[in-house]
């Protein structure tokens, strides 16, 4: 819709001023009032005979009157997570598009469609989804490692020394029916298990800092990834031999094989009733008498400290097999 300003003089039509034109409903309210200030500025600044209100606040509401919602641009994230943003490092990637995506991401977690309209409605950035997937593509190609860098390099900062180190795995799935090589169906833990997915491995330090992440192919076991993970890292920041800390899913012979073959010190949850009878027989003997969040260590042939805790709340016995 055009909103313009038309004069009828001596019998013929022209138009006077163009205000401007919109489809957006709240746009549109705005620029009738803009055509009403123009018509009539005299209203815009000179209050009622008998105004109740004094005259500068009497302008202060009509001039947040004459505003739309669409004008109005949300500052605080930007003030917030884009100082953060910044102290971190990653403005060293001149990007404009990847700070507006990280910051709406943290204020705004959403979908790519729900996202290009966060930023249009209060940021005032106008963009499409489309170039925010042709920019990911673009993300992912060039900056990835530099990005990728940044955060573990923030990490080390924070941290100091990285001796602990935590792991796990989730699975993201794709609103789509076709395979390809990465997006297989597989076990999915968002219970999506018609949709093929990938597998993102996650290692994180203490407090949950990030110190990187691989993806694998979405029908991979989870626990084959451990050791290329950390190997990974290993490789390309000098990581050392820190404790890893993962969940059962990674306790097998192999890992626990590899794991103390390349010197790592580790911390696995275990289950119980995956221990042999005689092993089992010796908690449940032990266990005797425990109390709420105690613990107690027993020591296995191959010289393995299997932790085990009892806690009411969960209403059974938890174990832990470090080395």
């Amino acid at each position: 819709m055009s909103i313009q300003i038309i004069d009828k003089s001596s019998g013929s039509y022209r138009v006077a001023k163009t205000i401007g034109s919109s489809c957006n409903p709240d746009e549109i309210e705005c620029l009738l009032r803009k055509a009403h200030s123009f018509l009539h500025p005299a209203e815009e600044v000179q209050p009622p005979l008998f105004a109740t209100i004094l005259p500068d606040d009497a302008v202060v509401e009509n001039f947040l009157d004459s505003i739309a919602s669409t004008q109005i641009h949300t500052i605080g994230p930007e003030l917030i997570f884009g100082a953060l943003f910044d102290r971190m490092g990653f403005n060293t990637v001149k990007e404009t598009l990847f700070r507006h995506l990280v910051v709406a991401r943290l204020a705004y977690p959403t979908s790519k469609l729900k996202t290009v309209d966060y930023l249009r409605r209060y940021r005032g950035i106008v963009t499409h989804e489309d170039t925010i997937y042709r920019f990911l593509d673009t993300l992912n190609k060039e900056h990835k490692e530099k990005v990728e860098r940044i955060a573990y390099e923030h990490t080390q900062k924070t941290l100091g020394t990285i001796s602990v180190v935590f792991y796990d795995m989730t699975t993201l799935y794709f609103d789509a029916e076709d395979e390809d090589d990465l997006r297989k169906i597989g076990f999915s833990k968002d219970g999506k298990f018609q949709n093929p997915q990938i597998m993102v491995g996650l290692l994180v330090g203490a407090g949950g800092y990030p110190i990187g992440y691989d993806i694998f192919e979405g029908n991979t076991f989870e626990g084959k990834t451990l050791l290329p993970v950390l190997g990974k890292i290993e490789k390309r920041y000098g990581l050392g031999k820190p404790i890893v800390v993962a969940d059962a899913a990674m306790l097998s012979h192999k890992n626990i094989a590899e794991l103390t073959l390349h010197g790592y010190p580790f911390i696995l949850g275990a289950r119980i009733k995956n221990e042999n009878e005689s092993l089992q027989k010796q908690i449940l003997e032990q266990r005797v008498g425990i109390k709420d969040g105690d613990t107690f260590v027993i020591t296995k042939t191959d010289g393995a400290r299997l932790i085990v805790s009892h806690s009411r709340q969960a209403s059974a016995q938890r174990c832990a097999q470090s080395r």
